[in-house]
């Protein structure tokens, strides 16, 4: 295609459901699940119909801003509208673009559309941002996740995860007895230290605020990387409290959905003051939203990493290739890919605690 053009093509869109099947049932504090849907979005020019871009808008159940009934309807609304819209054909033309036809209330499908017309900008072969990433000369430490269920579940996982060479392992909490996950946690204490194993948890809000000090003292024996979201996000006086005085680093994760305006974003940051603030682009408004959640971080001297939400591997895609634009000094949360029974299949592969590209690989159909 003609990428020096300002608006060289007539876009057209389409769009389908699928629902994505887990291999296990996948715990969280807010519930089991069991399937989740992902809308797929195919962007091309009618001249070319042979050549398309796909994205990926997987919102979460009860989280995501734009976890609401109505939403194929409001994609077809979208995906009908593209036609005749002017589009500065560039890669940051495209950003600016989708981040002012795609509501805020919809950062899912923002980030769907962000990844199907860059996509389609750079060829239509899933590479979102041309870098090392998707070259297959760079390798992504991740960390390996483990889910929230009884207690042998759980110490399952966390054997596999040692067996597969991880060297940071983040396990949910919040679920089960408190009790029965620090006797988890203090199981791999006692094979691995610190230096050898890197620990998160995330605790998804679970905490009530008037008892998280105690529990993040409790916690602080196992010398913990971090800890996400100790308590429900919405209360910023007691957060800020925690962030100070917690003897585990804070991350924030819950804490910036729905937060879409710059301004907000600063006062955010500047009031809670946290170490680490985790974005996941398709609850934080997409592509282009990341990035200025990353500029904004960065600038207050706070760290951050880059985790997928349950997407399919077309979102894990994009997610990885664009943490990959950055230089990442601490392990993302990268491998949610392989969750699924009826995933795409994907070049994207794991080795030793590492997500890298396989060249040669191939695309299944979506």
């Amino acid at each position: 295609m003609n990428k020096n053009q300002a608006n060289p093509i007539h876009l057209q869109a389409s769009w389908k459901k699928r629902t994505l099947e887990f291999k296990f049932e996948a715990g969280t504090s807010r519930g089991v699940l069991n399937t989740k849907d992902s809308y797929f979005i195919q962007v091309f020019d009618p001249s070319s119909p042979l050549q398309s871009g796909w994205g990926e808008a997987g919102p979460l159940p009860n989280l995501s801003v734009d976890d609401v009934p109505n939403l194929g309807a409001q994609i077809e609304e979208l995906v009908r509208g593209l036609a005749g819209q002017p589009v500065d054909w560039t890669a940051e033309g495209v950003l600016r673009f989708c981040r002012g036809y795609i509501p805020e209330s919809l950062p899912s499908v923002r980030f769907a559309f962000e990844t199907a017309l860059l996509d389609l900008f750079y060829g239509g072969e899933k590479v979102i941002f041309p870098n090392s990433f998707v070259r297959g000369q760079l390798e992504i430490p991740i960390n390996g996740l483990i889910w929230m269920g009884k207690k042998d579940f759980m110490l399952q996982q966390i054997q596999e995860k040692l067996d597969q060479g991880y060297s940071c392992i983040k396990m949910k909490i919040g679920a089960i007895d408190f009790q029965q996950e620090c006797e988890l946690l203090g199981y791999i204490r006692k094979r691995f230290s610190a230096d050898q194993i890197t620990l998160r948890v995330d605790a998804n809000g679970a905490f009530k605020a008037e008892d998280a000090f105690e529990k993040l003292e409790a916690l602080a024996q196992y010398e913990l990387h971090s800890i996400e979201q100790p308590i429900r996000q919405g209360q910023e006086k007691e957060m800020a409290a925690l962030c100070k005085v917690s003897p585990i680093p804070i991350a924030l994760d819950e804490e910036l959905i729905g937060v879409s305006r710059r301004e907000h974003r600063e006062r955010l940051l500047d009031t809670l003051l946290p170490p680490y603030i985790i974005l996941k682009p398709s609850l934080v408004g997409g592509i282009y939203d990341t990035r200025e959640w990353i500029g904004l971080a960065e600038e207050r001297g706070i760290a951050w990493w880059m985790t997928s939400a349950l997407e399919s591997n077309i979102g894990l895609n994009a997610i990885t290739q664009l943490a990959a634009s950055y230089p990442l000094a601490l392990p993302q949360g990268l491998g949610t890919g392989q969750l699924y029974h009826n995933n795409i299949d994907s070049p994207l592969c794991i080795t030793n605690g590492n997500i890298h590209y396989t060249q040669g690989g191939s695309w299944g159909q979506v």
